[in-house]
């Protein structure tokens, strides 16, 4: 390992120096503890008594060797402070971790899987210009075997379960809420103590290795969340690891996050090493297409608060981060959870920016649930609530995100966000999807929206699956699926995202009819969706230019999907004049594929 590069926050590979690492004649273990007085190691293969471990290197580093130590065995860091006081700690660099309560390491062979996905990984891209539709799962309450809160489907049986589902659903992209080890369920892995440990729940390293090789072989890629502003504050593992405030802030006014985790100090150079070298490890050892690092405001401000000024330390390593993860991983996507007015978070870091790919839009999300929450008699007023987007879009690369944060701790489903009675639910459900998915911007959906989900998601139930038994439901999934599939074929959706020439309004002044119309276009298609947000029909003049064909793809109100119109699509012709006369359902919407009228 290269130890200036370590200290420095340069380095990106310390994992490959530090953890349990497997060899011909045993494992050798090495900590980084520059503030104990003394390390022993304890663990199955010496029957839990205490071996010393030495010094090494500059003599903050910890080393010893097992010959009889091997894969899956337990073992944990006895720590002694300067006071002779000791803490047993789990591995910061350990590769697996046992099953809460227990709060030991696993030693884990990281080569005993062989990866089948060199073409997936060749043609790889960060998606740009092509489509990205992410379905986010938290891997325990997908489906489970039974009703017990704490029985999971391990990585490998929810390969068979979940990839046909995304495939049959029209979604390219999973992203799976935090996988390192954690050991409260009801953080969901927001607050870790096993930074490089595959949750136990789930299975082994192994086992996750082949559940995202089977999602590559299928052309599904795999987003995991990142979590590099705090930790969990359990004291076996980061909190005052060698008997200092080693990984976090030694004052509890910055130091102690609004979730009462830990907070990174980050103008360590060896927590940037641990962090980035942890993102480089999920990236490089488990062929994780991309990382959304959750709570980025936390990072850039203090404590997230704009008030209190940037964290110019917490910035830089973001900033350095992200470029040193890019240089090695050039197509694994970067998104970052952020909803300040923080510059350039999607620029490049030679042009002054942040680094990422994407950029979740907040706003998107607060202004297009809040109308659709509104009563439609307010809606005249609130018209402007879905044109402001396009105000702000080009200032970074947005994604648009419906994240189990909107289906969870009294905020309601999706489904349920939306005004009026139970049927005018979906009816309006529908044509909100429809407006998402006009928009420019990479898409989000957490799992059961696609369904219409009531409940609000916990943790320790499986999803409502029993409501796809019911006509309104399983309407509502048929017309999901096609807009998903749709997006999936149409360019127009996605290949100019982030070019100015890829979307116009062609009307956003119907602020009395609630009607929008907005097209959307790539190199060879374009496509027209219109949308009456009303609770009344609406006679609508849509003006385009002369001799266009409109060939409906997709609408809202048919039949199917548990809307009125008991029809097939149909073709209109654009009159002489350049306009077409069209009957718009209340909250409805359609799309047109523009051709040239033959």
């Amino acid at each position: 390992m290269d130890f200036y590069g370590f200290y420095t926050g340069k380095i990106f590979d310390a994992w490959e120096y530090l953890g349990a690492h497997i060899e011909k004649d045993g494992v050798t273990f090495r900590t980084f503890a520059p503030g104990a007085s003394r390390v022993s190691l304890i663990g199955e293969f010496n029957g839990w008594e205490e071996t010393a471990m030495r010094r090494v290197s500059d003599g903050n580093f910890w080393e010893c060797h097992i010959d009889s130590a091997g894969e899956g065995m337990m073992y944990k860091y006895r720590i002694y402070d300067r006071s002779g006081n000791w803490i047993d700690h789990c591995d910061p660099y350990g590769y697996g971790m046992e099953l809460r309560p227990g709060t030991a390491s696993v030693i884990r062979d990281l080569g005993a899987y062989q990866f089948c996905d060199v073409e997936w990984m060749k043609n790889r891209s960060d998606c740009r210009t092509g489509p990205l539709n992410i379905y986010e799962v938290h891997f325990g309450s997908f489906r489970k075997p039974s009703e017990e809160p704490d029985d999971w489907y391990d990585y490998e049986e929810m390969a068979d379960i979940l990839i046909p589902y995304l495939l049959e659903n029209g979604y390219n992209y999973l992203e799976i809420m935090p996988l390192n080890e954690y050991p409260c369920d009801e953080s969901w892995g927001y607050q870790a103590t096993g930074f490089y440990s595959p949750t136990s729940r789930y299975g082994t390293a192994a086992q996750l290795m082949a559940f995202v090789d089977a999602c590559h072989r299928n052309g599904i890629g795999v987003i995991m969340d990142f979590v590099p502003v705090h930790f969990a504050v359990d004291g076996y593992a980061l909190a005052n690891y060698d008997g200092t405030p080693l990984y976090e802030y030694p004052n509890s006014a910055v130091g102690v996050s609004e979730w009462g985790s830990c907070n990174f100090m980050h103008s360590r150079g060896e927590v940037r090493s641990f962090l980035q070298s942890c993102a480089s490890y999920w990236l490089s050892k488990y062929h994780i297409d991309g990382l959304r690092m959750d709570a980025v405001s936390r990072a850039i401000y203090w404590q997230g608060d704009p008030a209190r000024g940037v964290n110019s330390n917490a910035v830089d390593f973001i900033r350095y981060m992200n470029q040193g993860l890019k240089k090695l991983y050039p197509t694994a996507i970067l998104a970052a959870e952020d909803s300040t007015s923080f510059p350039k978070v999607t620029e490049p870091v030679a042009d002054g920016g942040l680094g990422f790919d994407y950029k979740w839009d907040m706003g998107w999300m607060n202004d297009t649930l809040d109308y659709f929450r509104t009563a439609p008699e307010y809606r005249s007023r609130d018209y402007h609530k879905l044109t402001f987007s396009m105000m702000y879009y080009y200032n970074d690369r947005f994604l648009l995100p419906l994240s189990h944060d909107e289906s969870v701790h009294g905020k309601a489903t999706v489904l349920q966000k939306m005004n009026g009675d139970y049927d005018r639910k979906f009816t309006q459900a529908r044509a909100f999807y429809m407006y998402m998915y006009a928009h420019p911007g990479k898409k989000l959906n957490f799992m059961g929206n696609e369904f219409g989900q009531l409940r609000e998601w916990d943790e320790k139930r499986e999803q409502d699956w029993l409501l796809l038994d019911y006509p309104v439901h399983s309407g509502f999934a048929r017309f999901m699926k096609d807009l998903n599939h749709l997006y999936l074929k149409h360019p127009a959706f996605w290949e100019k995202d982030y070019e100015t020439d890829g979307f116009r309004w062609i009307d956003c002044h119907q602020e009395d009819s609630c009607v929008y119309a907005i097209e959307r276009k790539s190199r060879k298609e374009r496509l027209a969706a219109v949308f009456n947000f009303s609770d009344h029909e609406q006679k609508y003049e849509l003006n385009l230019p002369e001799d266009t064909c409109l060939q409906e793809v997709l609408n809202s109100d048919l039949c199917i999907y548990g809307g009125s119109q008991d029809r097939d699509l149909q073709t209109l012709k654009i009159t002489k004049r350049g306009s077409c006369l069209l009957t718009l359902p209340p909250y409805s919407g359609v799309y047109y594929l523009l051709q040239e009228n033959t």
